[in-house]
């Protein structure tokens, strides 16, 4: 189940897991994972029952829905959560009157952005030390 961050203990859930991903799975400091950003953003979670399995947050910057920290715990990986979080936020774009939405991706991640709709924009960057290419997708309001 994903769902928007609503509750302080909501928000320590999506933290646990970013900790867990990008900190200790990626080394990521946690000065970057965590930054000023956290409290401008639209944070979402992703529960398996009660267990906190994925988060991910959104910024609008320009004119776009910004998709940040999108993450999965290993053991969750490969179920569709990041897809879900992914469409989660995607939705939260278009009902803030956006209709672009844009990411800085993990290399080894961008087939899977690709598969979702995604095109490539950039160069492959460093960021956190990790290679990442920026990408971007035209969201289209779904037809009833």
């Amino acid at each position: 189940m994903i769902t928007r961050v609503t509750t302080k203990e909501e928000l320590e859930h999506a933290y646990h897991v970013r900790t867990i991903v990008f900190i200790q799975e990626q080394n990521v400091s946690p000065e970057e994972e965590m930054d000023e950003y956290d409290d401008e953003a639209i944070h979402f979670i992703a529960y398996d029952g009660k267990t906190p399995i994925g988060a991910s947050r959104l910024r609008f910057v320009d004119n776009y829905g910004k998709l940040e920290r999108i993450c999965v715990l290993n053991e969750y990986r490969g179920q569709s959560i990041g897809k879900q979080l992914i469409q989660a936020m995607e939705q939260a774009v278009l009902e803030h009157g956006y209709h672009k939405s844009k990411l800085n991706g993990q290399t080894h991640a961008e087939s899977f952005y690709h598969h979702l709709g995604y095109e490539t924009v950039s160069d492959e960057f460093l960021d956190a030390g990790i290679p990442h290419v920026t990408m971007i997708k035209l969201l289209t309001v779904p037809s009833k």
